[in-house]
């Protein structure tokens, strides 16, 4: 039996623990997540979010959005001055959650005859606060806004992606970009299919 102790018995391949990757392999391995989704939306309610602080990465434009298909289109500034009443002024936010997911965040700016909404103020000052600090950003109907949860916790700085705005943007609208009064989306708000 005392022989037995000096044989070299072999793990069970099967094992989880003898199968277990670490992390370090994945970081290694030569892969790279490629970015080829960014959703142009609000932040989820639930998620912590970080604004990109670089102004380099948020635009002033002009969208559409239709509401019941829960799309947003980008709108070239020589056609929305022809669609008055139809686009929204934005500025487009470069923005990440906890995850690392990239989308941009459109937040309405004033209205031209310069009355305040609450819910585009609020949206505005969530983006601005969320230039430094980790937020959940959740709509309080009670109050009439956005209300702001900052992290209790430190949570490290967001890994921003590498690709510049320009990028975000054609991945972000690459089938909703309006060009022309001829765009099917037009159409569709005209009545015309």
């Amino acid at each position: 039996m005392e022989d037995l102790k000096h044989l070299n018995v072999l793990p069970d391949p099967y094992d989880p623990e003898s199968l277990r990757l670490d992390q370090s392999f994945v970081e290694t391995s030569g892969v790279k997540k490629l970015l080829t989704t960014v959703p142009v939306r609000k932040p989820n309610n639930q998620d912590f979010v970080r604004v990109h602080p670089d102004e380099a990465y948020r635009l002033t434009a002009a969208i559409i959005e239709l509401k019941d298909d829960r799309e947003v289109y980008l709108v070239l500034p020589h056609v929305a001055h022809q669609l008055p009443g139809e686009c929204s002024p934005v500025v487009l936010y470069t923005a990440i959650n906890r995850q690392g997911a990239t989308f941009l965040w459109p937040v309405k700016l004033p209205r031209p005859d310069g009355k305040v909404n609450e819910w585009h103020r609020s949206a505005a000052e969530a983006a601005a606060r969320a230039m430094k600090y980790w937020l959940r950003v959740k709509a309080d109907m009670a109050l009439g806004a956005y209300a702001m949860f900052e992290a209790s916790s430190t949570i490290p700085e967001p890994i921003w992606p590498t690709a510049t705005l320009k990028e975000l943007l054609k991945i972000g609208f690459r089938d909703r970009l309006v060009d022309g009064l001829g765009h099917p989306v037009i159409k569709r708000l005209r009545g015309e299919s």
